[in-house]
């Protein structure tokens, strides 16, 4: 007899169908899986023979070719061990129902017959409902965050046991999990910050356009404690934001049942050991890395200098195009990328130049440490901003800093400027402005563009240094309520790129 099963596997941070076909026939007893699979798709062979055993369902021995459609695309993933038994099981005779044909079956089991949880149920289950499915059959530890997407009938399974009978209509279904959307985390707050004025105006100016922005000084000058902070200053996300990056999230297996949902912008710290494959993503089974993980979100790059230069290297792509490309030979696979880059930095290996009372570096020592900062890499980082050591009385003062809540209102009327501008153009932020548009939207007065014309050609800026200052002199304008560029935004344009002359 032969039986059809439908159920999706991953590719990226998208499903894809699967048709699981279930023959059984006469010839040598045992069961065939065919159709390009992984290792792990292939034991699910023996794990589903005796999960049906020890769910007190047993069969004659025979020979059972099961195949795994389209065979182009690899399988990978322990989520279709569900799918191969319920195939078998009607192939048999024992699974009997008519609402088999409107369901997604997905789910990896246990020898024992118990359900496991397996990631990236979410984009499945999204999957299943814009392709038509009533119906998603998948673990109960799944289940809240299958929950998310209405519209559509989530069954939380416990035992294959239990699947049977309610299929075959000898059981009700009545387990349920709410959606339980976890309450927003509280961020560290601006308030607590004291002194670095021109840091922190660098800094909102930069999440105002969505500017990648580098800070460089000496050791424990707030560095990391400011970038930590920058996530609470940013819009909240939409629920299609939400959603996006919670498909990543899922992928990765990082979501559970207390939280199905991200709510807050990512903030991802990777240490500086990190791999260029971990950093980009991709691996024999390809995941995201964290890259994709700080999307729409921040990917903090403390001590940047201390990278190995291949590992930063591969941010060039990635913060151009704001996807991830990542090559196989059955594949290729792309993952969403659209970050705000936050890098920190030590002017040199001791970390305290140019204080020639604690730093003995020289000057060629200097500029060979940053050197692993390359110039490509610098071009994309908009804003450049200089740390200095908080004297004692800003350490003390009793300072009535603005709140992290009052500078994210006023980035949001900043973004409103910026949203409706862009409205008909397809994109949100100043960053983003292509290079057909710069003279559009970033005009200048004749003088001062006879002035950026005479910097660009002493300085022999590339292009998109260029742009750079443009993109950010419109953020400054438009923070400065100027309708049009005036000359004093784009000074403050070119004094975050001019540290570039000093140090590099």
């Amino acid at each position: 007899m032969l039986s059809k099963i439908h159920t999706a596997g991953l590719l990226g941070i998208n499903a894809f169908h699967v048709c699981c076909e279930t023959d059984i026939g006469d010839g040598l007893p045992g069961i065939i899986l065919i159709g390009s699979l992984s290792g792990e798709v292939k034991e699910a062979a023996d794990r589903v023979k005796t999960a049906i055993k020890n769910s007190k369902y047993s069969f004659y021995p025979r020979k059972i070719v099961i195949n795994l459609s389209p065979a182009e695309i690899k399988k990978e993933g322990c989520g279709y061990d569900l799918p191969i038994a319920i195939s078998i099981l009607e192939a048999l005779g024992t699974v009997k129902s008519n609402i088999l044909n409107k369901s997604l079956f997905v789910g990896e089991l246990s020898l024992s017959g118990e359900l496991l949880p397996i990631r990236g149920i979410l984009p499945i289950v999204m999957f299943a409902k814009e392709n038509g499915f009533e119906n998603v059959f998948l673990p109960y530890d799944n289940l809240a965050e299958a929950n998310i997407v209405t519209g559509i009938k989530n069954f939380g399974i416990k035992n294959l046991k239990d699947l049977i009978e309610i299929l075959n209509g000898e059981k009700t279904y009545s387990e349920n999990i709410q959606i339980q959307i976890p309450e927003t985390k509280e961020y560290s707050d601006f308030s607590d910050v004291n002194g670095q004025i021109l840091l922190k105006r660098a800094v909102q100016i930069a999440v105002a356009g969505r500017h990648n922005i580098l800070f460089i000084g000496p050791a424990g000058t707030g560095k990391s404690m400011i970038a930590k902070r920058i996530p609470g200053i940013m819009p909240n996300m939409s629920d299609e934001e939400a959603l996006e990056v919670s498909k990543i999230y899922s992928v990765c297996g990082l979501l559970n049942s207390k939280e199905p949902v991200l709510k807050i912008r990512p903030y991802r710290d990777p240490h500086h050991s990190v791999s260029p494959q971990a950093l980009s993503g991709g691996g024999r089974i390809p995941k995201p890395g964290e890259i994709s993980l700080a999307h729409k979100g921040v990917l903090f790059l403390d001590e940047l200098a201390e990278f190995k230069t291949n590992t930063i290297e591969v941010l060039r792509q990635p913060m151009e195009n704001k996807t991830v490309s990542i090559a196989r030979v059955n594949a290729s696979i792309e993952y969403p990328a659209d970050f705000m880059l936050v890098a920190a930095t030590n002017p040199c290996k001791c970390g305290y130049y140019p204080d020639r009372s604690k730093c003995s570096c020289n000057e060629a020592q200097v500029r060979k440490y940053l050197s692993r900062i390359s110039k490509p890499l610098l071009d994309r980082i908009d804003i450049t901003v200089e740390t200095s050591l908080i004297r004692y009385e800003e350490l003390k003062g009793d300072f009535k800093n603005i709140s992290s809540e009052e500078i994210k209102n006023y980035i949001e009327k900043v973004r409103q400027i910026q949203l409706n501008r862009y409205k008909d153009y397809g994109f949100s932020y100043n960053s983003e402005i292509p290079a057909g548009l710069i003279n559009k939207f970033c005009n200048l007065k004749k003088s001062d563009d006879i002035f950026l014309s005479n910097l660009y050609e002493m300085k022999k800026m590339s292009v998109r240094g260029l742009h750079k200052i443009l993109k950010v002199a419109r953020t400054v304008a438009d923070f400065n309520e100027h309708k049009e560029i005036e000359h004093d935004d784009i000074c403050e344009a070119i004094s975050y790129r001019s540290l570039e002359d000093k140090y590099w």
